[in-house]
Parts: C-alpha cells; sequence; structure tokens
C-alpha cells in the first residue's frame, strides 16, 4: 500500500515538475503582519458554557446541525498566549465539541481548556510553504477519519460566527461537491509553462485567512491525490502555499468550482467598512496590525487598550448573556 502511494505522489510531481508558477494577485492592499513584541494580553476572564439553547433556531433547513460540521484551526506555539486565549473564551464556547486545533507543540494547558482537542501535527512552527502544507494535510486527514459532513478550516486570528456558519451550510447538500469561501485576488492563479510562458491552466482559491469549508462528497474524491501526506506532494510541485493548493485541487484536479461566500472575511479586508448591523450576517471576521495601526471590526464595548483586536467587544455584541459582556 506504501509503494502505490509512493508511485502516485511520484507521478503527480513529474506531471508538474516541468511547470513554472506565476502568480497574480490584484487589488490587495492590506499586508499586515501581527507585532510580536506588542503581543495581545487577555485578561483571565470566565470559561463558560452558553446558557441559552436556541441559538441556532432562526436556520432554516435542519438537515445539517453543529455536530456535523468538522472546525479546523491552524496555529502554532508562537501564538499559544496571543492569539488563542480570545478564541477559547469566546467562539469556542460555541462549538467546543466540534472544534479542534493543530499545532506544532505540545502544552498541558491548552488541551485541558480544549478538552483534548488540540493536536500536534508534529510540523514546523515556520510560515514556510511546506510547514503550513504540512498543517493542512493533517487537518484533511483528520477530517476524514471524523464521521462529519462539513470540513470547515479556518486561522486562529478569524473570529467564526458559529450560528451563521451553521445556517450557511443548511443552504448546501453536503452529498454534492461544494467548496465554499471567498477570493482574496482579482483574477485566478495562472500557471504557466517554461521557457515558452504558454498558459498551462488557471484556478480560483479560497483564501484560508478568511476561512472555507468543503463537502464531504468531494473531501472523500480528494483522497486518490490529498491523504496520508499527499496533499504536501502536490503543495511542493506547484511549489503554492497550503490554501491556494487546495484551490490547485479542487479546481484544476477535481474539476469543481470555488462557490463564494462574501460572509468569509480576512484581514486582508478593511475591517472598518463592516457594518454592525450586519455583523450577525457575517460567517467569519479577523484583525491584523501594522506599525502602531490595527486593522479591526468597529465595533462598540470594551476599551481598547484591552480588547485591541476587537473580537471580546464583537462577541459580546454578538452574544451579549455572556458574564464576561458590560452590562
Amino acid at each position: 500500500m506504501g509503494g502505490r502511494r509512493i508511485i502516485k505522489a511520484a507521478a503527480v510531481l513529474i506531471a508538474l515538475g516541468y511547470s513554472s508558477l506565476l502568480v497574480y494577485q490584484g487589488g490587495v492592499t492590506f499586508n499586515f503582519q501581527e507585532n510580536r513584541q506588542g503581543s495581545v494580553q487577555v485578561p483571565d476572564l470566565s470559561i463558560e458554557p452558553v446558557t441559552k439553547t436556541n441559538i441556532y433556531d432562526s436556520a432554516v433547513n435542519k438537515n445539517i446541525s453543529l455536530n456535523d460540521i468538522f472546525i479546523s484551526v491552524k496555529t502554532t506555539k508562537h501564538y499559544q498566549h496571543t492569539r488563542l486565549p480570545i478564541i477559547l473564551k469566546t467562539w469556542f464556547q460555541l462549538a467546543r465539541e466540534q472544534t479542534w486545533f493543530f499545532t506544532d507543540t505540545d502544552n498541558r494547558q491548552l488541551q485541558d481548556q480544549t478538552n483534548g482537542h488540540m493536536v500536534n501535527t508534529n510540523c514546523s512552527a515556520s510560515h514556510q510553504r511546506k510547514h503550513l502544507c504540512c498543517k493542512m494535510s493533517v487537518e484533511y486527514d483528520h477530517f476524514l477519519e471524523s464521521d462529519k459532513k462539513w470540513f470547515c478550516h479556518f486561522d486562529d486570528d478569524n473570529y467564526v460566527n458559529v450560528p451563521r456558519l451553521v445556517s450557511i451550510l443548511q443552504k448546501y447538500n453536503h452529498q454534492e461537491d461544494w467548496y465554499l469561501g471567498r477570493t482574496s485576488v482579482y483574477e485566478p492563479v495562472k500557471i504557466y509553462k517554461k521557457p515558452t510562458n504558454k498558459l498551462m491552466f488557471s484556478f480560483w482559491f479560497a483564501t484560508g485567512g478568511a476561512g472555507f469549508c468543503i463537502s464531504r462528497s468531494l473531501a472523500l474524491k480528494m483522497l486518490p491525490v490529498a491523504s496520508g501526506g499527499k496533499f504536501i506532494s502536490i503543495c511542493e510541485g506547484i511549489r503554492l502555499p497550503d490554501d491556494v493548493s487546495m484551490g490547485f485541487i479542487i479546481e484544476h484536479m477535481m474539476k469543481k468550482n470555488l462557490t463564494l461566500v462574501p460572509e468569509f472575511h480576512s484581514h486582508l479586508e478593511q475591517m472598518k467598512l463592516l457594518i454592525p448591523e450586519t455583523f450577525r450576517n457575517q460567517i467569519s471576521f479577523s484583525y491584523a496590525k501594522a506599525k502602531d495601526e490595527w486593522n479591526v471590526v468597529n465595533v462598540p464595548g470594551f476599551d481598547t487598550r484591552y480588547d485591541p483586536t476587537r473580537f471580546l467587544s464583537l462577541h459580546c455584541f454578538l452574544f451579549p448573556h455572556f458574564k464576561f459582556c458590560p452590562r
């Protein structure tokens, strides 16, 4: 079995090895990076379960429930004291059993706080392409091992509006092939052949920084080329990041188009342009910091010195019944 997998992976690499790549990313106006020296500290707010049981009742169809969704969050040891505490105190409390964190180190405290949902991928903590692809590969394989109907990936700088995620997925049939997300570019990725620079093919991809979802039907069809670490081989063959490689597999190899869902948001957008009256309709939010300027949602609530990412304020705006929210 191992020999067959190696042969298949080698075939993919041979087929792609002679190509070169040009990626055009138009219209991306933000290139924010979190200032590690000015790390975000979250006070020791109480972590508590949801007290209301009807937060999902506004959904139209009941064919998909929260328990049908595998939510994965890609993170690293560098952010276990800054980004993760914010998630654990807010939206994670709405999906404790459905959310898994994929990291690169062991942390007993976080394992306890997530009820054993921290997965050490044994991938490197660096932000290099190969290591990001390594984590995505482990995320995908863990979803395949579950009995879930949807695989939804997010980053550790995302806030996920869990009820809205459920209601959006209820509009799609998990037994059909669906790739849901939002692009961060204005043109598709284009792959050319050298030395003629002839366009070989192009494809769209959903940016991982906003999150994306894949139906189980489509995920199973990807199994021959993406499972068991073969996803990493694809990444290395086309030399593109994890979310772009996911788009390559789905749009080019599987011939399934990305379905645009504008309710996903990344820090490549101007978060302040999102209108508070629409927050309940959005699936994901993000934040970033460049020098001394934060790219965050404009939401009333806690003092910015206490809540610079605005995720605590956003959570209380959406779910004011949490005890730590201002009264």
